[in-house]
């Protein structure tokens, strides 16, 4: 920054992508923290004109030269185009804040959630500040408020993720296969009829209409996949606990937005179903909706556009007095992408106001 009085530059690389246009209306709606914003996209993408802050902003095409005077840079693009150039943005002087799976592993790059691990954004070598993958994000912070009272000491998770996870070609995909699915009631009652019906399975391994898929991300050893591994990994490392047990299955289900999570805790301490409530509901970021005799839980239908992760059937165990039984759901283009990256950039930005 010019001088310690004036507010931040902030560079959003990926302003015209489906991640992108949820940070400008963050940006748009949230606290002004910044000056300039500057949008970045691809070359084609250049020249197009974006809303943000109640006025258009022309496109640049994304160059090393973009990056001159940036203060902070956040990333909602794919992985490849991260790691080639967040490290681009940091030469020029800014710190880069990254959404996508580029940097997660790495452990000189911090693996922050605001409402879970803020502490952890100053401890940045490489200059660079990742966020766990929206499935993480659809539990974490409900499971960080719940691990600081009892002691996490085992997970099992069954994720229910959306379309939309898979970015405009998923969500492109599913509504195609409804339109040719929709009409006929007596599909899916024989082998292969869905299958046959779909034509174009687009990014899923399997008809997404009509059906769910027990696969999401690509092949890992032992049959498990990527997003069932990083949602182990980063699990450990936001909550800071490296030997913490966790078996997850990820399921793609037929839901344009909203991830939701089936989620099996077991903590060191004996649990109960009312304080857990209470832990849940006055944790920052968490909305309780678990009123299960009037129907009232939380659904991806309900969710989608919000930014707190809502949770609901919170249930201590019937056979282990210590662990509790609970269902999540969330955005998982906001709070399990957009919003993430839009608090992380702000903890830098109040920082180097500082």
């Amino acid at each position: 920054m010019g001088s310690a009085s004036e507010s931040p530059t902030l560079a959003v690389v990926g302003a015209t992508g489906a991640v992108g246009a949820v940070l400008l209306d963050l940006l748009s709606t949230r606290r002004n923290v910044y000056g300039e914003i500057r949008l970045i996209g691809s070359r084609r993408s250049a020249g197009r004109s974006l809303r943000v802050r109640g006025r258009r902003e022309e496109v640049r095409a994304l160059a090393p030269e973009v990056f001159e005077g940036v203060d902070i840079a956040v990333f909602a693009v794919p992985a490849g185009v991260a790691a080639e150039w967040a490290p681009v943005a940091v030469r020029h002087g800014a710190v880069a804040v990254d959404g996508s799976r580029a940097f997660r592993a790495f452990r000189d790059v911090p693996l922050v959630v605001p409402e879970v691990n803020p502490e952890r954004v100053r401890d940045r070598p490489r200059g660079i500040v990742a966020g766990p993958g929206c499935a993480t994000l659809s539990m974490i912070v409900a499971i960080g408020a719940l691990h600081a009272r009892y002691g996490l000491r085992e997970l099992v998770v069954a994720s229910y993720q959306a379309a939309s996870g898979e970015g405009r070609r998923g969500v492109d995909t599913l509504h195609a296969q409804l339109e040719k699915v929709g009409g006929d009631r007596a599909l899916g009652n024989r082998a292969g009829d869905v299958r046959g019906a779909v034509g174009d399975l687009g990014p899923f391994p399997a008809p997404l209409a009509l059906n769910v898929v027990p696969w999401t991300g690509t092949h890992e050893h032992g049959g498990w996949t990527s997003d069932e591994i990083g949602l182990r990994d980063e699990t450990r490392r936001v909550l800071g606990l490296p030997g913490l047990k966790v078996a997850a299955t990820c399921v793609r289900v037929p839901v344009v937005t909203g991830h939701s999570m089936a989620v099996h805790a077991v903590f060191e301490e004996r649990t109960d179903q009312r304080e857990a409530q209470e832990v849940l509901a006055r944790s920052p970021g968490v909305v309780l909706c678990d009123s299960p005799g009037t129907h009232e839980f939380p659904t991806p239908a309900d969710v989608a556009g919000t930014d707190p992760t809502w949770a609901g059937r919170v249930r201590r165990s019937l056979d282990d007095p210590r662990a509790l039984d609970l269902f999540l759901s969330g955005d998982n283009l906001r709070k399990g992408s957009a919003l993430n990256t839009a608090q992380t950039a702000e903890l830098i930005a109040a920082e180097q106001a500082g």
